[in-house]
This record gives C-alpha cells, structure tokens and sequence, in this order.
C-alpha cells in the first residue's frame, strides 16, 4: 500500500524504487534513493504494507536583522599589534542618532591619523546605518553595559582607545590633546570630564587636572591598558560607577587620572534621563556597592588622601 501525499510523480517513482532496492535487501541503494527523495523536499515513511510520503517542513526563515553574537564569542584582537592611531568604542543600547552625530562629527575631524570605529549594537539595528568604516558587533539584547563594551573593546586595534558614550559630539580635533596626554607614561586614563571624592561615598565634578576618576562620557587610554587594567567589570549591567571602578583599577596599577579639555559638545544622556528613577536608583545603589566590595577604604588611590578619622567610610 502506498500514498503519495500529492507528491510528484518524480518522487512517487523513486519511492517505488526504493521500495523494490528494500525488498531485495539492496540497502545501500535504498538509502541513495531516500536521499534523493528528500532533496526533492519529501520524506518517505516506511509502514507495514507499503510506504508513504509526507512533504518535508520548510526551513526555519533566518531571524531578521543582523547575525548576532554572545559577547564571550566574540574573537579578541588584543594580543594583535595595533594596526590604527586610534580607536573610538559606542555601546549603542539605543538611541542610535545619537552614534551618528558623534560619528559624523569624529569624521570631520579626525585629522591625518587613522581611526578605527567600533559599534557594539544590542538593539539590532541594520550595521549599514553606522557606515562602511564602522565595525559592527551585533550582541543579544539585555547582556547588560559592561558586557556590550568589552566586546567591543576585545576589538580594538588602535594604540589609543577611547571609550565613548553617544552624548559627546566634538566640535574640533578631539583625539590630539588626548593622545599628547597619554604621551606621558605616568597617565592612565584621561578624559575631559573628571570626578573626586573625599570619604569615598560622594563623588564631585573636578576640573582637576588630578582626579580621582574619569567619567565615562569619553574616556581614553592606551590600549596596553586593557592588559594591565583588564576589561571593564561585568557585573556592572547598568553604566553607573562602571567609570568609576574601572579608573580606581588603573590608578591601582600605577597610573594617574587626568582631565584634559577637548573640543566637544554633552549633550542629554539618554540612558540616564530614559530609566525610570526607582530603577535607576536600584541600579546605581547596586553598582556603587560594587565598587566599594574592592576599593573600601583605599584613599591612598585618591586624590585628597586619607581624610580625617571620623570622615572614614
């Protein structure tokens, strides 16, 4: 008994055959002939008394939007040598105009150096959005802020990095007075927007040039940082602190923390004034907590130093 599904005859033919190469025990021709069948888009469904065939299902269509990449798979080229002067890293979480205006205005004016452009995208917006010349790492929503940057960042290539929120918008060169600040050794990290603090508990604004720690708006350093600093904490899934850790990280290992002015318009930071405030309230509590689980009583990487005995965290 047989049944043919409203197969073509084509099929229908091979099946018989297949059926003929199965009863004289010839398997091997069977199995071809399976094959065939199923290449055709059917499967053929052996059953007492005959055989049936049943169309295949359809593949699965590919999810629309970009292939996207778990952060730890992403391939790191830090052990590479630096092929670019500088490299300039987005977390875009949304608000991708945002990236564009901070990417037309770096275009303008990057000068004669050569500039690698690094996206990491959680949204799943087209990578074509963001230009020919940038590098898109498409990543699964919800991995959390310091997941998306350090995969991003495993990407670097340039001998300078800066670390960049899509506020920033320069309005001149604003990688030369970076770089000739990391010319000095002793500087670790530097930026134009710097925090200090006295007990550790309340940071403040600091036209420095000594600070405590560069905001994270626009960080830079050199990229032999990421080896002796490491990447950013993970654990950080909302931005808050994250700068702050990472700059007390470096300053751990020897560094200094250095405000130097650039040519650059703040604008609104959008994931700030977009979170709701108990949650944004949740999330820097946690994060700020984060922080003083390793750095709790370290004053001597401050700048101001040890503060009287009863201003002590």
């Amino acid at each position: 008994m047989t049944a043919d599904a409203g197969a073509p005859q084509e099929v229908v033919d091979l099946a018989d055959r297949r059926a003929e190469a199965r009863a004289t025990k010839d398997f091997a021709k069977a199995d071809a002939l399976r094959a065939e069948i199923v290449a055709l888009g059917w499967t053929v469904v052996d059953e007492p008394g005959g055989w049936r065939l049943e169309p295949l299902a359809p593949p699965e269509a590919e999810p629309e939007g970009p292939r996207r990449v778990h952060p730890e798979d992403v391939e790191s080229v830090l052990d590479e040598p630096a092929a670019f002067d500088v490299s300039l890293q987005w977390v875009v979480e949304g608000w991708s105009e945002d990236v564009l205006r901070a990417l037309a205005g770096f275009r303008a004016h990057g000068g004669v150096r050569t500039v690698q452009y690094v996206v990491a995208d959680v949204t799943g917006e087209d990578p074509a959005i963001f230009g020919e010349d940038v590098e898109v790492v498409s990543l699964p929503e919800g991995i959390g802020w310091a997941s998306a940057r350090n995969a991003g960042l495993k990407r670097s290539r340039g001998r300078i990095v800066l670390v960049l929120d899509g506020s920033i918008e320069p309005t001149g060169d604003v990688v030369e007075p970076l770089e000739a600040a990391l010319r000095d050794p002793s500087v670790g990290v530097c930026g134009p927007f710097g925090i200090i603090t006295r007990d550790l508990r309340s940071f403040e604004e600091s036209a420095g040039p000594e600070v405590d720690a560069v905001e994270g708006y626009l960080m830079a350093f050199r990229r032999e940082m990421l080896d002796a600093a490491g990447l950013f904490d993970e654990k950080f899934r909302f931005y808050r602190t994250a700068d702050i850790e990472y700059s007390f990280r470096v300053k751990e290992a020897g560094f200094r923390a250095l405000v130097v002015p650039v040519p650059a318009t703040k604008h609104e930071h959008r994931m700030w004034f977009n979170t709701p405030p108990d949650e944004r309230a949740k999330w820097s509590k946690r994060n700020y907590y984060r922080f003083l689980d390793r750095f709790r009583g370290r004053f001597d990487l401050t700048v101001a130093g040890h503060p009287p005995e009863g201003e002590r965290d």
